[in-house]
């Protein structure tokens, strides 16, 4: 009902933004939010209405920010709540929040919710990986629909066939990371 008055309101030209609607992933998104508590964080992707109504955001509240033309970019500090129209850019925010939380010895979890493209980029595997090197209280949630905007991603990234073209080797470094291991004074 939320997505149907937000789209009413758009054909209506209340909304002079643009929108992401959602349908189809309730009842997935139903279950996981049981797992997340009022206290951690969720991060989202341009498509956040719903994420941000289960999370505990008043409905009069989000339908104001996208009235007002934030539908792309929701964040309310108080309700731990961040979006990002960057496709995979809520995901080094999180990883650094769930750092944050792990180093303060806190009990709360990030959610991080983003779609199947931009769990193709280098971004998410950087920080999938990051997060489980350093046991990180973090759960990354792809919302697979099978486009990366409007086209197939299969389409997009090409079918996986693993890492192509690379090279790797070993070498014992010579040199410091900086400088040449002599103090110069100029």
């Amino acid at each position: 009902a939320f997505e149907e008055d937000i789209k009413n309101r758009f054909l209506n030209k209340e909304i002079r933004a643009p929108i992401h609607l959602s349908r189809g992933n309730e009842d997935a998104l139903l279950k996981i939010f049981e797992q997340v508590s009022p206290e951690d964080w969720v991060f989202s992707t341009h498509r956040s209405h719903y994420h941000a109504l289960l999370h505990g955001l008043s409905p009069d509240w989000v339908r104001e920010e996208i009235l007002q033309g934030r539908s792309m970019h929701i964040f309310n500090r108080e309700r731990r709540f961040f979006s990002s129209a960057i496709v995979a850019g809520c995901l080094p925010i999180a990883v650094g929040v769930a750092l944050g939380i792990k180093c303060k010895g806190e009990k709360n979890h990030v959610w991080v919710f983003i779609g199947d493209m931009a769990a193709e980029t280098g971004a998410f595997h950087e920080c999938t990986r990051y997060a489980a090197g350093h046991s990180l209280p973090i759960t990354f949630v792809v919302e697979d629909n099978g486009l990366s905007t409007n086209t197939p991603t299969q389409e997009v990234w090409g079918e996986d066939k693993g890492r192509a073209h690379v090279i790797r080797y070993q070498y014992v470094r010579q040199f410091p990371h900086v400088g040449c291991d002599q103090w110069v004074t100029f």
